[in-house]
């Protein structure tokens, strides 16, 4: 770089202990050795470097995992069920398809953090609606798994958690005829963080904010999405609380209360055509199987959202970036910006007494909350004598509220972030 106008250093990376990559070292740094004061000046550089064709960013070094971070803002909540007559409930606003504010969602609450990840934008999906699955206070699947990914199962109750790799099967019969059923309460086609079923493109694996297509597809829509079906050239049907096919009609209408309506998409629209009808029954599967391949009981009580990766192992920082979808061989250093990196997170976690452990941390605000890498959530948890902890939504969705008012926002200069679903803890 010298040439253009500029002194640089390159500097290896690796992966720190505790995360297992695809191979030791992470990558390679090139960074100016030039500092900015103002991230205006810093952009001015980089403007001049892309000019001479390179690929360059800006960056706060205090979101160096490599560095020494100055200040972290976090706030912890113990919930001890042998101590507290306290509930832990997975919840989400007023309908599924529309995000709201963890404030809004644990307004009746005694606290909340945020849940999991979710649709943004509409070349993803349904925005508003769960990235994995979603499961709610009736024992109802909402969303499906995010196939073979950490997902959190929570029995409100007495409370407890179980932190495990969860896979969704489902399937619809009507006569002697059935097919594999793909999603619930998504656009068909798209599948936001991958890890569906029937030969979606590029994978049927986990992949963390990459959105997998398929054009054959069956999608189940529930009343809790709160607004119409998507249109589509395929078709559907109208099922009613009887499990009798009550209409057959054109994509894009509304969905009935007690019932449910099916969409099917290129094969999967053949074949509703030529095995449903008026009149007749059609029944619907689905079950919740653990990394084990056991079914996940459901029941009134009993929900379920999404997360990922998982942090703690048997006390110790465990991060399979892999095994979470978090490796991109077309983007190598999406791993270590997103998941090794400084940022905002939420996590839970469980010790070995049984308490649940919730963490928030906000970040991105140099001078007030340097934020914290995975491993670093690990490493605090750990050191909290968490025995198991799992990562859930992030970055600027990051959010903790006590009694009403938020107690750690994600990024405070954006303020609080809609969110497709929230834990909340409620009394009896």
């Amino acid at each position: 770089m010298k040439k253009h106008g500029f002194a640089a250093k390159a500097s290896r990376l690796l992966w720190p202990d505790g995360v297992v990559g695809p191979r030791r070292v992470a990558g390679v740094r090139v960074r100016l050795d030039a500092s900015y004061g103002e991230r205006g000046d810093a952009r001015d550089a980089a403007d001049r470097l892309k000019a001479d064709g390179f690929n360059a960013v800006v960056e706060w070094t205090g979101a160096d995992p490599d560095s020494d971070a100055t200040r972290t803002l976090a706030a912890l909540l113990v919930v001890d069920p042998a101590r507290a007559n306290i509930g832990l409930r997975p919840d989400y606003g007023d309908v599924l398809a529309e995000a709201s504010r963890v404030q809004d969602i644990a307004s009746d609450a005694v606290a909340g953090v945020n849940g999991g990840f979710f649709v943004t934008k509409d070349s993803y999906g349904i925005p508003g609606t769960p990235a994995g699955i979603g499961v709610y206070e009736d024992g109802t699947v909402l969303s499906e798994a995010t196939n073979g990914r950490a997902a959190v199962i929570v029995h409100e109750q007495r409370p407890t958690v179980q932190i495990s790799r969860l896979s969704t099967k489902m399937s619809a019969r009507t006569g002697k005829e059935s097919r594999e059923v793909d999603g619930v309460n998504r656009r068909p086609g798209l599948i936001r963080n991958c890890g569906g079923v029937g030969g979606d493109k590029p994978t049927e694996m986990p992949l963390h904010d990459v959105t997998c297509t398929d054009p054959d597809e069956l999608v189940v829509f529930t009343e809790e999405l709160g607004r119409p079906t998507p249109r589509s050239s395929g078709v559907e049907l109208i099922v009613g609380s009887d499990t009798i096919v009550t209409e057959i009609r054109e994509p894009g209408g509304a969905i009935p209360s007690g019932g449910y309506t099916i969409q099917g998409t290129g094969d999967a629209a053949e074949w509703l055509r030529a095995n449903a009808s008026v009149g007749a029954p059609f029944e619907m599967d689905i079950r919740i199987t653990d990394a084990e391949g056991e079914d996940v009981e459901l029941a009134p009580g009993t929900g379920v959202i999404n997360g990922g990766p998982v942090l703690v192992r048997d006390g110790k920082v465990s991060i399979d970036l892999a095994t979470e979808g978090l490796i991109r061989e077309e983007d190598r250093s999406f791993p270590y910006v997103w998941a090794v990196k400084r940022h905002p997170r939420t996590a839970i976690g469980l010790d070995a007494r049984g308490r649940i452990l919730l963490l928030a941390v906000s970040g991105r605000q140099p001078g007030v909350s340097d934020g914290l890498g995975l491993h670093e959530v690990a490493e605090v948890l750990s050191t909290l004598g968490a025995d198991r902890a799992v990562a859930l939504d992030g970055g600027g969705s990051t959010t903790m509220v006590v009694e009403g008012d938020p107690v750690i926002v994600g990024d405070a200069r954006e303020g609080q972030r809609k969110v497709a679903d929230a834990l909340t803890l409620v009394t009896p």
